[in-house]
């Protein structure tokens, strides 16, 4: 295991400065700095082990990270009752972040098909309480309105299309995208507004215990949408479940809602269409940071993401007939220029390939 004396002046600073919060403020002896894990901004987690247990210390570079959206959200949910890393100690001008340890054990890895509905559950009812949370006293939680939903939709067309694919759109296919977006954005923004995670899914969940999922990677907590987060959740780029399943879960969901009054008399039929709405958002979107990931940053891996996330754009529109022009013009001039690039995405497209 890699531990704190790696050449690495930021990674040793923020060493020290964890070691005398805990000399200072504990009776532990801090040891080791081990690697937890990096993500798709430029944050990196180590476990700080001491004798009594261990911390998460996080660096988070000032010029890259701005750290106080992430310290005031996880106050405000760990008030709430959330289960997310309690803040410690906080340093914005090194950047650095000293939490509670929530342990190893996401919930990815723990989905198998016995388990599942029993963590989705689990989950669902976490997302409630995340839902109806206050807003954060001391920062003010963006909304998640149409422009922002616009400009997230472009990143489609800006790093999927043009920079990864390689294409020139003619006028007639920016305006068809164009107004696609400007649809969904319309319908998404009609939707009741709740406290919305904004990036709720396997791979941010961790199992704590048998009936307690930690929460982790809130700091681009937004007020939007009250599916948001439930597509994030259940139509998830790391992993993939029956459509009948994720609609059983869906219908679940919506009668966790009308139970608590959270939201007013909305049928199975509608509900679905607003999670479907949301989804076509979301993976647009997605599909677009997942190229940007690789062009931009370096990050290739989640080139291996994108089919599935394409797949459920495409499933998400096809079934409605205001969405039957962009649906057509995906399969048959996106589509095969996608999987000629990229052979492995045939076997999710199949179905839409004509």
């Amino acid at each position: 295991m890699e531990h704190y004396y790696s050449q690495d002046s930021r990674r040793q600073a923020l060493y020290e400065w964890a070691c005398a919060y805990v000399k200072t403020n504990t009776v532990y002896q801090p040891a080791a700095l081990d690697v937890v894990s990096g993500d798709a901004s430029f944050r990196r987690y180590f476990r700080l082990q001491h004798n009594a247990g261990s911390y998460i210390a996080v660096d988070a570079p000032p010029a890259k990270e701005n750290s106080r959206p992430f310290v005031a959200i996880a106050r405000a949910l760990y008030a709430h009752g959330v289960p997310v890393p309690q803040v410690i100690a906080v340093d914005f001008d090194q950047g650095f972040m000293l939490l509670s340890d929530l342990g190893d054990t996401l919930l990815r890895p723990c989905l198998s098909a016995e388990r599942v509905d029993a963590l989705y559950q689990l989950a669902m009812r976490e997302l409630l309480r995340i839902q109806s949370c206050p807003a954060p006293i001391d920062y003010a939680l963006p909304p998640y309105d149409q422009t922002k939903l616009l400009s997230e939709m472009a990143l489609f067309k800006d790093w999927f299309v043009a920079q990864y694919l390689g294409l020139t759109l003619s006028p007639e296919e920016i305006a068809l995208l164009d107004q696609t977006c400007v649809q969904i954005a319309e319908q998404v923004v009609q939707q009741p507004t709740v406290f919305v995670h904004r990036d709720y899914h396997s791979r941010n969940l961790m199992v704590l215990d048998e009936r307690t999922l930690g929460v982790i990677d809130f700091q681009d907590a937004v007020t939007g949408s009250i599916t948001y987060d439930l597509v994030s959740l259940l139509r998830d780029a790391y992993v993939e479940w029956p459509a009948a399943d994720v609609e059983r879960w869906v219908e679940d969901f919506r009668q966790m809602l009308q139970q608590q009054g959270a939201i007013a008399q909305v049928s199975q039929a509608e509900f679905l269409a607003w999670f479907d709405w949301m989804g076509a958002q979301r993976h647009l979107k997605v599909v677009g940071i997942f190229a940007r990931l690789s062009l931009r940053d370096g990050k290739h891996g989640y080139l291996q993401d994108i089919p599935l996330v394409f797949k459920y754009l495409l499933n998400e529109i096809k079934a409605y007939a205001e969405l039957q022009d962009v649906y057509r013009w995906l399969c048959q001039r996106i589509l095969p220029v996608y999987v000629a690039k990229h052979a492995q995405a045939q076997p999710f497209l199949h179905e839409h390939l004509t």
